[in-house]
This record gives C-alpha cells, structure tokens and sequence, in this order.
C-alpha cells in the first residue's frame, strides 16, 4: 500500500514540476504492475479466488509490453494510461486494501470485488487492443 501511496506522489511531483519524461512513463507503469502482481500474489495465499487477477493481469500486460513497444516502434511516441487502465489501478488498489483491511471479509464482498476487478480489467484490454490495432495499421482515433 505504501509503494502504491509513493506511486501518486510521484506522478503529482512529475506534472508539477514538469518533470515527465518517455523513461518515466515507461518505467512507472512497469514498478506499478510489479507491485500489483506482487500484492496480489501476497493475498492470493490467503484468498485463492485472486487467482483469476493474476492470470487476467499477466496476459494484459504481456500483451501491452509486446503492443506497446510495437507502436513505439511505429510511431516514436510513448502513450501514457488511458481512462479505463486508471479505472482499474483504481479497483485494484481498492480490492486490495479491503482485502487487508477487512481481516474476515465475507466471501460473497470478496468474490464480488474480485469479479468487478476482473471484468474491468478485461474491457480494459479489449479497448487497449482496439486502440493499439487501430495505431499499428495508421487509422485515427
């Protein structure tokens, strides 16, 4: 949770300043989803049912490492999250901290963040695939 805390304040001390840089918007995403896999492995111990986030989170973000260098390639350009990767950070971190927070969770207030987690991930890689689809074959948005 600290290293999700720490996550923010970097990003508002990189836009204040205006300290953004390609490395940056490379590298962050990449020390995020380590600290998500690795949070989630974490609670997987405890509630077996996280087991479709790993799985769904591992092929989102192989295909958004492989996607993402191919429209860097294209393109020269870094594209940063689009809303509905934000949405899901946001429901991770959210699910996470209930799961630590609330030490005897009721299975059905689990299953259900854990489901809501999953679907929205899910969206979230269709319209990347969508949006990344369109970039590589030269159509605009």
């Amino acid at each position: 949770m600290l290293s999700g805390l720490t996550d923010l304040a970097d990003g508002y001390i990189a836009r204040r300043f205006h300290m953004i840089s390609n490395l940056g918007k490379i590298l962050d995403p990449v020390a995020d989803k380590l600290t998500q896999a690795a949070m989630l492995i974490c609670l997987f111990t405890r509630f077996p049912h996280m087991l479709p986030l790993i799985v769904i989170m591992a092929v989102k973000e192989l295909y958004m490492a492989v996607s993402g260098c191919l429209v860097i390639r294209k393109t020269g350009k870094v594209h940063g999250a689009d809303w509905h990767g934000k949405i899901v950070t946001f429901l991770l971190y959210g699910t996470v901290a209930v799961h630590i927070i609330w030490f005897h969770i009721t299975p059905m207030v689990s299953d259900l963040l854990i489901g809501l987690c999953a679907i929205m991930m899910v969206v979230s890689v269709v319209l990347y695939i969508i949006k990344n689809t369109r970039t590589l074959r030269g159509e605009t948005a």
